[in-house]
């Protein structure tokens, strides 16, 4: 009798522990959830209407940022979003609805260089090469947008990049005393960009952590004027 008392009491205690373990689970999924979601939306609402797909519509600036990305994919072959952002910048220019380049990317080392490449296929494009800017240290979106205001010293600009991408930067720089508005470069079809699409919704999160945290750009450094 004792003994079928012990292993009851056991099993008892065990499902207490499943059950907390489900609860805490359940609870941290949920707020994770509602996380996305709200961060989604509220990304996604203030940069209604300050994106654009044409050329007739966009209005005109003095800069334009395009935002680096790797030319080609890790696994091989050309990067879709590389040659996108590349050929909105270019029609941009070339529409005269901006004077000038910055390109914002990551240099983390000395075989990888995301402005450089941009820049040379750009020149290679038909953008003089003294209209484009390099900004190394474009590690993150939120570097590439408070170094355009703090180093290049940029009040507005037009975002280059996808959508997605666009209105995610165009919240960063609101916050960081930056008016922007975003040109879309052509997306990238859900089936090819699905991993992409899935990493924007916890970038979006990423987002209101770091302004929680009121975190810095990894590099500041001295002031570039863009004329």
């Amino acid at each position: 009798m004792k003994e079928y008392q012990l292993r009851a009491t056991l099993l008892k205690k065990k499902a207490l522990r499943i059950r907390k373990i489900i609860t805490i689970t359940v609870v941290l999924v949920s707020i994770i959830l509602i996380s996305l979601i709200v961060c989604n939306a509220i990304i996604n609402s203030f940069a209604e209407g300050k994106t654009y797909n044409s050329l007739e519509t966009v209005p005109k600036t003095k800069i334009g940022i395009i935002l680096g990305t790797a030319k080609n994919m890790r696994g091989g072959g050309s990067n879709p979003y590389y040659e996108y952002r590349l050929n909105a910048a270019v029609s941009l220019y070339r529409a005269k609805k901006i004077e000038f380049i910055l390109v914002s990317g990551d240099n983390g080392s000395i075989y990888y260089n995301e402005p450089t490449t941009i820049k040379n296929d750009l020149v290679e494009a038909g953008v003089p090469s003294d209209k484009i800017f390099l900004d190394y240290a474009g590690f993150r979106t939120l570097d590439s947008m408070v170094r355009a205001k703090e180093v290049f010293g940029l009040n507005e600009a037009t975002i280059i990049s996808q959508k997605f991408h666009n209105e995610r930067a165009i919240y960063l720089a609101h916050k960081n005393g930056l008016n922007a508005i975003g040109f879309n470069a052509q997306d990238v079809s859900l089936e090819s960009g699905f991993k992409i699409q899935i990493r924007e919704y916890f970038a979006r999160v990423k987002v209101f952590i770091d302004l929680a945290l009121k975190t810095r750009p990894k590099f500041s450094g001295d002031k570039i004027k863009i004329e």
